[in-house]
């Protein structure tokens, strides 16, 4: 009977520490992280450097239009559990290589005072294209279409074209403000559309970022 009790209780005790360590796991799990946001960043950036995604983390501080501000409060899902849901789920989303992530990290960090300028520049008077307002139009387009901040492509275009938009290179053939390759000619809005979709097949290496 002595032996019988002392297999009973020694069972009890191994099942309450296993039960013990499933909640701490489950705790861990859905643990969140706060991050406040510095000059330079996006919300693409932020999710690369947690290993989360752009939505879990926009969905969870109710972000539009990909716009986050210097000193926000962001409260950043766990990204054990954004890869569980994303795994569970239908979709995939495209890897990203290490090479490119932590260039662009290094990137957004390098950013200074004139590009959060630029930033400042895309306000909802941007929303339509009139010919004057090129600058503004062009960065509010690219940081709502790709997650990439406006400072960013502001310091892209400055170094690329010099913010001309009909500008060609002699030898290699790249045009308009993004020197893209894969065109040879358009409005400023088909320069947009067409940096839009290099920007979500090749991500900022498109751009040796």
């Amino acid at each position: 009977m002595y032996i019988l009790k002392k297999f009973v209780t020694t069972i009890l005790a191994t099942t309450a520490a296993a039960f013990g360590l499933f909640l701490a796991g489950t705790t861990d799990a859905s643990a969140a992280t706060t991050y406040t946001v510095k000059s330079g960043d996006s919300v693409w950036g932020i999710s690369q450097e947690f290993n989360s995604t752009i939505n879990a983390i926009e969905s969870a501080n109710n972000i539009q239009g990909h716009l986050i501000l210097p000193g926000q409060q962001l409260t950043i899902p766990d990204g054990t559990t954004t890869k569980a849901a994303t795994t569970a789920g239908t979709y995939s989303a495209p890897a990203q290589t290490s090479q490119a992530t932590t260039n662009y990290n290094t990137y957004s960090n390098t950013a200074n005072t004139a590009n959060n300028t630029a930033s400042n520049t895309t306000s909802s008077s941007a929303a339509t294209y009139t010919g004057s307002n090129m600058k503004s139009y062009v960065l509010s387009q690219m940081a709502s279409r790709t997650g990439v901040s406006a400072s960013t492509w502001n310091n892209i275009i400055q170094r690329e074209s010099n913010w001309q938009a009909g500008v060609r290179n002699s030898s290699s053939g790249a045009y308009g403000l993004f020197q893209n390759m894969h065109i040879s000619g358009g409005s400023v809005q088909q320069q947009v559309d067409a940096a839009v979709s290099l920007y979500h097949s090749q991500g900022m290496g498109a751009w040796a970022l």
